[in-house]
């Protein structure tokens, strides 16, 4: 009897385990926004996007792109084999009745799936960070775009990324390129590889896709977002109610873990803006918006915890760690190039840890191990 119960217990602790750290297992999506993804291959790290800014400039709209985080070496870099693009959507219809939306997206938007492209901003870099292939799609009045690309400092109001550089793309476009009649529109940004168009990271509000819950969005188009965290919430809602069930520590802390979905999660990742309201996160975003707390303002705040772990400064920091310019680009000028240190695992031990079969052999052990320590707990407990 003892032993029936003892393996009964081993048998449902092992696959309340093995559900719980399967939310674990790294997606093969790729997250934006500094931090992640964490696994990066060393010849791709310029690919990771780091932020995307759009905001009015007196007759002109500021759209910046960066790219490539922690960045202190000096040129060349890895940029050829990527393509960098901006797209706009002026066709998807917004509201602006739902409060909650508003404070948290910027808008209600009420066709998520029709979601696409109207407009593309599409830039390649030579490996020294200048441009050796731009394009305006979509877009009126080209002739007067100015185009900017370089090294700058890396405007993220963030402890751990100050005193860093970004590889930078900025465009002041005139309000005559876009369409008269629009009043509203939704932007993102992606980085493809070159070679096949496979997309590597995707941008869209600020501090979304850098919550873990959200990397499942990083290699699919907008339009099919929402049917992506709907199925993902499905799944995980269950192995949330088996772990309430049968081990609710695990339930607790796969709640706070960041991968369990909310019910205020199912918004495709995009930039609102809109000229009806003031410019500002979350209506596109303005190089001084703080982004770490206005996300905690609306239930999101690992970055905003992250910042008080990382320095001993007290208050956190709510401004850049240069002052901006006040001319075109924008950002601050760069912070003196120093030795690069290694950044990832080179392409070859990426790509091995990177699949899931390697990924789920090593949950597996893990597992394996941790049932053997039950099982041998419960042997000692029932020798007694």
């Amino acid at each position: 009897m003892a032993r029936s119960m003892m393996a009964n217990m081993a048998k449902k602790l092992f696959v309340a385990l093995l559900l719980f750290f399967a939310l674990l297992i790294p997606g093969t999506g790729r997250a934006s926004d500094h931090a992640d993804p964490m696994w990066l291959a060393e010849d791709e790290q310029e690919a990771n996007i780091t932020g995307l800014f759009f905001y009015p400039d007196g007759d002109r709209w500021i759209a910046i792109l960066d790219v490539r985080r922690s960045l202190i070496g000096a040129p060349p870099y890895n940029l050829e084999p990527f393509e960098f693009d901006i797209h706009v959507d002026f066709h998807t219809k917004l509201r602006f009745d739902n409060a909650e939306d508003v404070a948290r997206y910027g808008a209600t938007i009420e066709a998520p799936e029709g979601i696409a492209p109207d407009a593309t901003i599409r830039v390649r870099l030579n490996n020294d960070a200048t441009v050796k292939e731009k394009s305006f799609k979509g877009l009126g009045d080209t002739q007067d775009i100015q185009a900017y690309s370089g090294i700058r400092d890396d405007p993220f109001i963030f402890p751990r990324f100050f005193k860093v550089n970004v590889i930078t793309m900025a465009f002041s476009i005139p309000k005559s390129a876009f369409p008269e009649h629009a009043e509203s529109w939704l932007l993102w940004a992606t980085s493809k590889r070159v070679s096949n168009g496979e997309q590597i990271d995707h941008v869209g509000r600020s501090n979304r896709t850098q919550l873990g819950r959200f990397e499942i969005l990083n290699t699919i188009p907008p339009s099919q977002h929402v049917a992506e965290i709907r199925e993902k919430g499905e799944s995980r809602a269950k192995v949330q109610d088996f772990l309430k069930q049968w081990l609710p520590p695990l339930a607790n802390l796969n709640q706070l873990s960041g991968f369990f979905i909310r019910h205020y999660d199912f918004v495709p990742d995009v930039m609102v803006f809109t000229k009806t309201r003031p410019a500002g996160f979350p209506n596109g975003r303005r190089l001084e918006d703080d982004v770490a707390l206005l996300t905690c303002a609306q239930g999101d705040c690992p970055l905003q915890e992250n910042a008080f772990i990382d320095t001993t400064q007290w208050p956190r920091a709510t401004v850049n760690d240069k002052p901006l310019s006040s001319k075109f680009p924008y950002l601050a000028e760069p912070w003196p190039f120093m030795p690069q240190p290694a950044g990832a695992p080179g392409p070859y031990v990426y790509r091995f840890f990177a699949r899931p079969a390697v990924q789920i052999g090593i949950v597996a052990l893990v597992l394996l191990l941790i049932l053997l320590s039950v099982i041998r707990w419960f042997k000692r407990r029932a020798a007694f």
